[in-house]
């Protein structure tokens, strides 16, 4: 990106943050508060990386400086990845059968009994937009004003179903 893009960036995510913070003082629900903080907090991270990448283009660009372009291709990769998430996070490793969910421990997913080996995963389920309320069309603009992915799901573990 160029700097001016990436200006263009930053002051959409600064105003998609303020958006956020005013919407949350209407939440009506613990859920939705917890929603719009976790939407806040990840705007933020998203636009000190923007501030990164900024000061970064501009010492490359001030002192011709190799080990700063380096660093502002990283950049620019890892915010290429960014993804905000709301609710849940699952990881699983299919090599070790295992899977955690938001940065716990490892769980096996792996079960046997007489019957067999059964593996059973936790699978993530996108909340509703009535779920997510006033929050849902503000994630659609962001996701399609700056392209940052912003999960929104829960975990679902068929195990624990029937506790």
């Amino acid at each position: 990106m160029t700097s001016n893009q990436n200006l263009m960036l930053y002051t959409k995510l600064s105003g998609f943050r303020l958006v956020v913070l005013a919407n949350g003082f209407g939440c009506e629900t613990d859920f939705s508060r917890a929603l719009h903080e976790r939407l806040v907090e990840g705007l933020e991270t998203a636009i000190v990386r923007v501030r990164i990448v900024m000061e970064l283009e501009r010492s490359a660009l001030a002192n011709d400086d190799e080990y700063a372009q380096y660093r502002l291709e990283g950049e620019n990769e890892i915010f290429g990845r960014f993804t905000i998430n709301l609710l849940d996070e699952l990881d699983v490793d299919f090599e070790t059968n295992e899977y955690r969910i938001n940065g716990g421990n490892w769980t096996v997913a792996l079960s046997a009994d007489c019957d067999g080996v059964v593996i059973d995963y936790p699978r993530l389920v996108a909340l509703t937009e009535t779920e997510l309320g006033s929050l849902a069309a503000i994630i659609r603009d962001i996701r399609q004003e700056t392209g940052i992915a912003i999960h929104a799901a829960r975990v679902v573990d068929s195990r624990c179903a029937g506790s």
